[in-house]
């Protein structure tokens, strides 16, 4: 019991550390350090938000070469808590896995059992709510698809 509160409280520092690390570099440390997948060449802007239960050390997935931006929120875990809706509403848990060469615009909110598939783009202020496919753009609340990345998929494999 001691333990698992022991990683619980060093995970919320060093997501604290993350989130507001002024240096790339430190936030994907903090991140990794947190017990998140993250590939190589990424890019994390300030002010990440990562909604989760805590005890969860593979719920976030991020590929190779994905940028993303300020104020992105992933949201591994909801649920209404102490509420007394709780037994009528279904909590929401799961993975959230982000491709490589993502690219998340500023403000999105990407919800559990996502995966944002290879070369994609979210827009800004996306929710996105189902799982994107390869090479493509979405946008809006809720997320739609909005186009297709012109680029040779060749290159991409």
């Amino acid at each position: 019991m001691i333990q698992v509160l022991c990683f619980k409280f060093i995970k919320k520092i060093l997501k604290i550390l993350a989130k507001y690390s002024p240096v790339n570099g430190l936030r994907i440390l903090f991140l990794r350090l947190s017990g998140y997948s993250i590939g190589h060449d990424v890019y994390i802007a300030e002010d990440l938000i990562i909604t989760e239960e805590l005890n969860n050390r593979k719920n976030l997935i991020i590929g190779d070469r994905v940028s993303i931006g300020p104020r992105v929120t992933f949201v591994t875990s909801s649920n209404p808590n102490n509420s007394k809706i709780y037994p009528y509403v279904s909590v929401k848990s799961g993975c959230i896995i982000i491709e490589d060469d993502v690219w998340i615009g500023s403000n999105a909110v990407i919800l559990p059992n996502v995966v944002i598939g290879k070369a994609s783009v979210v827009g800004a202020c996306a929710l996105v709510t189902k799982s994107v496919s390869p090479f493509t753009i979405v946008g809006g609340v809720p997320a739609k698809v909005i186009g297709e990345l012109n680029v040779k998929k060749k290159d991409f494999n």
